[in-house]
């Protein structure tokens, strides 16, 4: 077997590794429960780019194609740490916050009606 024939099917092979994963982590955004999940989709999909990026370069011998993956893996970075930015502002997801509450909480007694705790009033003693 040639190299030339081995690096075809090696290229071949990435393609369709890369094709699977870029599938996968598409339902992952779409199905994910939390935003967290979402973003960390956002940022496979920019390595999943730009590993394709990297299989067409070695493919076609066009060099350029290397800086593009560089460039693209630079926004990435800074893409991913907005997101983390926005999350942490935000504070925590809905349904994390719904599980805190409830957990806090404990159970309820039977018969009687659980109460929210009464705030204080501003000058109140």
């Amino acid at each position: 077997m040639t190299p030339d024939a081995v690096l075809s099917v090696a290229i071949d092979f990435a393609l369709v590794l890369l094709s699977i994963a870029l599938l996968m982590t598409v339902l992952r955004i779409v199905r994910g429960p939390t935003l967290p999940d979402r973003v960390l989709g956002l940022d496979m999909l920019v390595a999943i780019a730009i590993g394709f990026i990297a299989v067409i370069a070695i493919k076609t011998g066009f060099s350029l194609y290397i800086d593009i993956a560089i460039a693209l893996g630079l926004v990435g970075f800074l893409a991913t740490v907005a997101f983390a930015r926005f999350v942490l502002a935000r504070g925590l997801a809905p349904e994390q916050a719904a599980e805190d509450a409830s957990a806090k909480k404990g159970p309820a007694k039977r018969g009687k009606a659980v109460q929210a705790p009464r705030r204080k009033r501003r000058g109140a003693r």
